[in-house]
């Protein structure tokens, strides 16, 4: 039975990942909010693995992991993210993680990549490999940038000199190269692979 640390400051994500991994995998959880809170944690036990939110109080652009990782180098570290992106999953294993588990992970999977880092082994999900950049054309990237700022496919044309029919081709082109599932979710993706 593992004992893992979970800092995640989304209490519903937290919780619903905590409780599943304790029915499922037969591990214990301890759930935390924040990295200050991981790390005094980590000053009276010893964890089989650290789950991190990429994006949570206290990470400051991966700071926080190369942080636990020089700190507790015996102890695998993962980082947990809402977006998959290849880019952030290598940062993640060359400031020491052991591994990137996105959140998007089917139930079943997180309990294997749960028990593979537990084990010692480094773990990638087969989207992080296989998709190692964006592929966004720069036009494709203005186009997103305007989507993260709020605007609407004619605010975009018009600051662009475009039609809007082409920022409409160009969202769907962006989307299906993000992986995502409509415009918020495309500025998200955006967002975690620093195009924003």
């Amino acid at each position: 039975m593992g004992r893992i640390l979970l800092a995640d400051d989304h209490e519903l994500v937290r919780e619903t990942i905590a409780a599943y991994l304790m029915q499922n995998g037969l591990h214990h959880v301890r759930a935390v909010a924040n990295l200050s809170q991981a790390r005094e944690a980590l000053e009276t036990t010893a964890y089989d693995l650290v789950m991190l939110d990429y994006r949570m109080p206290g990470m400051e652009a991966m700071d926080g992991l190369r942080l636990l990782a020089e700190e507790y180098p015996d102890t695998p570290v993962a980082l947990i993210s809402g977006a998959a992106s290849a880019e952030i999953a290598r940062q993640a294993l060359d400031l020491g993680a052991a591994g990137f588990l996105p959140k998007t992970l089917a139930p079943e999977d997180l309990i294997r990549a749960v028990e593979t880092l537990i084990a010692g082994a480094i773990y990638l999900p087969n989207d992080a490999l296989a998709n190692a950049g964006h592929g966004l054309t720069p036009r494709e990237v203005e186009v997103v940038r305007g989507i993260a700022g709020g605007k609407s496919n004619k605010e975009i044309a018009r600051d662009l000199g475009v039609q809007e029919v082409t920022i409409k081709l160009h969202v769907k082109t962006l989307s299906r190269k993000l992986g995502a599932r409509n415009r918020t979710h495309a500025a998200m993706r955006a967002r975690d692979l620093g195009l924003v």
